[in-house]
């Protein structure tokens, strides 16, 4: 499923190159001058070579003119010469570029804002395979776009699609396993499967370079995941969470008895009775800033999220902007991702959440920072000291994940999860526009996502512990991590059953 999930996400970085905007054309400015080329020569070719002394980029203009003073010119890149005349996507429209990855990011921005409450609401399972069912038609409807509004309004709601069943499956996934396949599953699993599919993007994108075909190729795997919905299970925890003890307690000895254990006779008994009494109390998005203590967490990883946003996806869409060909510095963007969540998980097991966020994200940092050092001669130092970058800012990204789910409740995980991922959104719509302060000053962007970064691995040092504790179910529970500042707890009220704020201090 993270194979599908991949290539809806990552297809925004190969789009911004297919239909990037690049169209100066430097030929004297005079009334007199003119230049005709015929269409079959340009489409045969895919470039203008014989113009190259005056431009330095393939152009195709309406009408077959080139001059000083013609109309607007159509700046395509690559085989998309007959999409772009069709959309009438000229040289004055250059802003789209970015606001087409930015909708995209938009429509995520609402997923995750929607996701962990409905999510909470309906179970893990259902709201999976109902988002993953949005992500596959609407990109499916996408191939026949007539217009490049249209285009955007489903990509909107792909992003929104794309991002509910992510984050679906990483809790469903986190609460089902027990704590040392959780480790592998939240760090290196889930993780390693999104870069197989990040990682063959560009190679089928090399090989199928009509964009529909692309399209239509990156939709048809979804259809395969149909028959999964007879085999993966809700999560207990989220049955149990819900007074569907009966149906948790089934899920468990159905698990007990495919590897070939007994179950004990009691399943449920203290956290049972802690969770029947927490159900009547209906947990939203409010709980995350209700409290002193837990509104402090939530905006510090809220903060951290946006930070590692910015940096993740600001690195991956330069790919286009990097010497060398687009596709092979998008293959090896999406390369570096394997050693990163490897380290990532082998860090999880035995390390502190604190310092592995730290160590990650200040790595990432101060390396973005010296690309500014190297001269502009050393291309290639600087292509490699960006994807160090990108090393340490994806392995940052796996262990927020699953830092962030050991942090919060049962009752609220799902939806600190998602809101966590919203604020991310914030990082991912601006991330486009980081890239773009780069024709005002190269090494500005630079500057930006590595003070950024390094800051945030900062920030992440004012976080709980979560190491070698039990994933927490209550709020209550989860105030019991070392690093609470106990200035606000919630209480269990044993006459009413919910949980109550008060102040400690």
């Amino acid at each position: 499923m993270r194979t599908l999930l991949a290539n809806g996400e990552i297809t925004v970085f190969l789009w911004r190159r297919k239909a990037g905007l690049l169209c100066s054309v430097n030929v004297p400015d005079t009334n007199s001058m003119s230049y005709r080329v015929s269409q079959k020569e340009v489409m045969s070719q895919g470039s203008m070579s014989t113009f190259l002394k005056y431009n330095t980029r393939p152009v195709w203009m309406a009408g077959n003119t080139i001059g000083g003073r013609t109309s607007p010119p159509l700046c395509p890149r690559y085989d998309e010469m007959r999409r772009l005349k069709r959309w009438d996507l000229v040289c004055a429209d250059k802003w789209k570029n970015p606001l087409t990855s930015s909708v995209f990011f938009c429509g995520v921005l609402t997923g995750s804002f929607l996701s962990g409450q409905l999510s909470d609401r309906f179970g893990r399972k259902n709201v999976l395979f109902a988002t993953m069912g949005v992500q596959t038609v609407f990109t499916f409807i996408q191939v026949f776009s007539p217009t490049w509004v249209v285009f955007c309004a489903l990509f909107f709601v792909v992003g929104m699609g794309q991002i509910s069943n992510y984050v679906a499956a990483f809790v469903l996934g986190t609460e089902i396993l027990s704590p040392s396949k959780r480790i592998i599953y939240s760090t290196l699993g889930v993780c390693m499967f999104y870069t197989i599919g990040y990682t063959l993007l560009p190679a089928v994108a090399f090989f199928i370079r009509d964009w529909r075909m692309l399209m239509l190729a990156l939709t048809l795997p979804g259809f395969l995941y149909v028959p999964f919905w007879w085999f993966i299970p809700e999560s207990p925890r989220w049955l149990l969470s819900q007074g569907r003890v009966e149906e948790a307690e089934a899920i468990l000895r159905d698990a007990a008895r495919r590897n070939r254990v007994t179950a004990p006779e009691v399943i449920f008994r203290p956290v049972q009775l802690e969770l029947k009494a927490g159900k009547l109390v209906a947990h939203n998005i409010c709980d995350l800033v209700r409290s002193s203590n837990i509104r402090w967490v939530s905006i510090t990883l809220w903060l951290v999220w946006t930070i590692l946003s910015i940096g993740y996806f600001a690195l991956s869409l330069n790919t286009s902007n990097l010497a060398g060909s687009s596709y092979l510095n998008c293959f090896l963007s999406a390369a570096i991702e394997v050693p990163a969540y490897i380290m990532a998980w082998l860090m999880f097991r035995c390390c502190p959440r604190r310092l592995c966020l730290f160590s990650t994200l200040f790595l990432g940092g101060v390396v973005l920072l010296c690309i500014n050092l190297i001269p502009p001669n050393l291309s290639s130092v600087s292509t490699a000291l960006e994807m160090l970058g990108k090393f340490g800012v994806t392995a940052a990204f796996s262990i927020v994940y699953a830092y962030t789910a050991e942090l919060y409740p049962t009752v609220v995980r799902n939806t600190a999860i998602g809101a966590c991922s919203m604020a991310s959104r914030v990082g991912s719509i601006s991330a486009p526009y980081f890239i773009y302060l780069g024709g005002c000053s190269k090494s500005l962007p630079y500057i930006l996502m590595g003070s950024l970064t390094a800051l945030s691995g900062l920030l992440s040092l004012l976080l709980p512990e979560s190491h070698r504790m039990p994933l927490p179910d209550t709020i209550t529970h989860m105030q019991t991590f070392p690093g609470w500042k106990k200035r606000s707890v919630y209480k269990l009220s044993q006459s009413t059953g919910e949980e109550d704020v008060s102040d400690t201090l």
